[in-house]
């Protein structure tokens, strides 16, 4: 590492303050812009690099939670090497999904030794309230612009929108329940109101199937970590009185919910139903792994896998199997599967634990493990980035509180 001076414009402290400034900025930008994210993200490696020093960090990256993505990137590495007829450029763009893992030990390190990642939480909740605020003002003023966008959906996509506020929803009834058993009952209703606005809008403006697996998970894991036996029933029959109210009366979330199986609707083909086309990737899926199990078909195949099995100019499109066990086990079969569920194990029972910073991690964790049972989160740019960055910074937030008990 860049040994740094202690005073001056360059000492290590003024690095270290940027490079944590740099990260909350990082996490604010992750609803907006993947180029702002993008260039965010090599800025803070420049800055967080010379600010590490071996001998103090080497225990954090001897932490699983730091060896399990280096290990997953390197098995990547050596799926290169394998990858048949899959052209190199496709190869090395499979890689590049596997990078980003390499900044969790990075954020690890970090956090474990700086005092800052607060900084780097608020900015990203603070960003997400704008989104929420500008979601509702164009759902309540139809004539602003929606710049292509659909309406209440003010940048990327419906999906991202929705996990991402279903996050903030459960971080924060995660504070309220916490405030009430304080008897703070002020700032219990207005946590509880704030959380209830995140979920209204998933409900009423930007739904995802994947969100509503998502959220029924944590709603489950917000009673068990709460709650009495009993009261965790009353909780859950309340949830799902709830559910159903909002089934009722929001025809948005029936129409996104049922509108692949109304009856009488002529059916579509795979490719122009969201549920064909999972059931279609996962079924070549299974096919691509029978026939190479053990290391897959290398980094990168497939496309070239799709690509071989379907003449129809879509299958270009098939570079994602909407399944993140199928995306690792195509192209590093079992190993690469098992190195993957290491991973989430790890980090998730790193998690385990009574205190805010804990429920954070283990909401991104386990928003990551259940969404990617339809999607490919973790090679998903935002989805992706939010796993990274959450993990690295709440994880060594964590780490940092353990060391100093």
């Amino acid at each position: 590492m860049i040994a740094l001076p202690v005073e001056g414009p360059l000492s290590r402290v003024r690095f270290e303050r940027l490079s944590d400034g740099l990260a909350a900025l990082l996490a604010a930008s992750l609803p907006w812009s993947t180029s702002a994210t993008s260039i965010l993200a090599v800025l803070w490696l420049i800055a967080v690099l010379p600010t590490l020093e071996f001998a103090a960090a080497q225990k954090i990256f001897r932490h699983p939670a730091a060896i399990l993505p280096v290990a997953l990137v390197a098995l990547a590495i050596c799926g290169l090497l394998w990858g048949g007829a899959v052209p190199w450029p496709e190869r090395f763009a499979g890689l590049g999904q596997y990078a980003k893992l390499l900044a969790i030990p990075l954020l690890l390190a970090q956090f474990a030794r700086s005092d800052n990642g607060k900084w780097v939480l608020n900015a990203f909740f603070a960003s997400i309230l704008v989104l929420l605020a500008y979601s509702w003002l164009l759902q309540a003023f139809p004539d602003l612009p929606s710049h292509g966008y659909p309406r209440g959906v003010p940048v990327k996509d419906y999906v991202i929108q929705s996990e991402i506020f279903a996050i903030g929803a459960f971080v924060v009834f995660d504070r309220a329940v916490a405030a009430s058993k304080e008897a703070r009952w002020s700032a219990a209703a207005w946590l509880a109101a704030l959380g209830i606005t995140f979920v209204v809008n998933v409900m009423f403006i930007a739904t995802a199937r994947t969100t509503l697996v998502i959220m029924a998970v944590l709603f489950i894991l917000l009673g068990i970590r709460h709650f009495s036996r009993v009261q965790l029933a009353v909780f859950l029959a309340a949830i799902v009185l709830c559910a159903g109210i909002a089934w009722t009366s929001s025809p948005y979330l029936q129409q996104r919910l049922v509108e692949e199986h109304e009856p009488g609707v002529p059916k579509k083909s795979f490719d122009q139903t969201s549920a064909g086309a999972r059931l279609y990737f996962w079924q070549q899926s299974l096919k691509f792994l029978r026939d190479a199990p053990l290391i897959g078909h290398g980094t990168g195949s497939t496309r070239e896998m799709f690509r071989q099995v379907s003449p129809d100019p879509a299958a270009e499109k098939a570079s994602n199997p909407h399944n993140q066990f199928f995306a690792v086990g195509i192209q590093l079969g079992v190993a690469g599967m098992l190195a993957l569920v290491a991973l989430w194990v790890v980090h998730w029972r790193l998690f385990l634990g009574a205190g805010p910073i804990e429920w954070i991690g283990l909401v991104l964790v386990t928003q990551n493990i259940v969404g990617s049972l339809f999607n490919s989160h973790l090679f998903d740019f935002t989805q992706g980035w939010l796993y990274v960055v959450g993990v690295g910074v709440a994880g060594g937030m964590v780490l940092r509180q353990r060391a100093a008990s």
